[in-house]
């Protein structure tokens, strides 16, 4: 069984992110499990003095999570025009490792406003490409979801919603089957 790690970029309780992503670990592929990466509360200030052994546990987690993930799914929020700064401080901590060093990795954009969180997702490109994570763009998706779409358990019931997702975790498993 491969993982595929689920990582949102938003913090909130009632995040459509996260609930995209919860939605994904049910939906994952055979031989696959969606495993969500939890931890970016924890995460301490990036600070590339302090990025060195013995580093806090949080980031020992995080780096081990995806170091023994097959894949990586994002789904992350745009505040005020880029990525979210709790999630950019996740994604620093990444920066200079081998853990996102060609690992699949794809996101799906949840935004239903009118811009799209455009920014947010050709920022989270452009800090990926620094990682050298393999991009799987037939997996990388838009769908709008609303808090109607949400039901009381945060899981997506919308079908369209639901098959694009399983659209793109096939995609995103094959990719990393590929470079098993």
């Amino acid at each position: 069984m491969s993982d595929i790690l689920l990582i949102s970029g938003s913090l909130r309780a009632k995040s459509s992110n996260s609930a995209l992503l919860r939605t994904a670990a049910t939906l994952t592929p055979d031989g696959f499990r969606g495993v969500t990466y939890d931890g970016m509360g924890e995460l301490p200030h990036f600070n590339p003095d302090a990025d060195h052994d013995p580093l806090p546990q949080a980031v020992l987690d995080l780096r081990q999570q995806i170091d023994t993930a097959a894949a990586l799914l994002i789904c992350t929020p745009e505040y005020a025009g880029a990525l979210p700064g709790s999630f950019k401080n996740l994604l620093d901590w990444t920066v200079g490792g081998v853990e996102i060093g060609d690992k699949p990795t794809a996101w799906i954009n949840v935004s239903a406003n009118a811009t799209n969180a455009a920014n947010a997702h050709a920022s989270l490109r452009l800090v990926l490409d620094y990682t050298d994570a393999a991009i799987v763009d037939e997996a990388c998706a838009h769908f709008p979801v609303t808090p109607a779409m949400i039901d009381e358990n945060g899981f997506i019931t919308d079908g369209v919603v639901r098959e694009g997702i399983l659209t793109s975790l096939v995609a995103l498993s094959n990719r990393a089957q590929a470079v098993r």
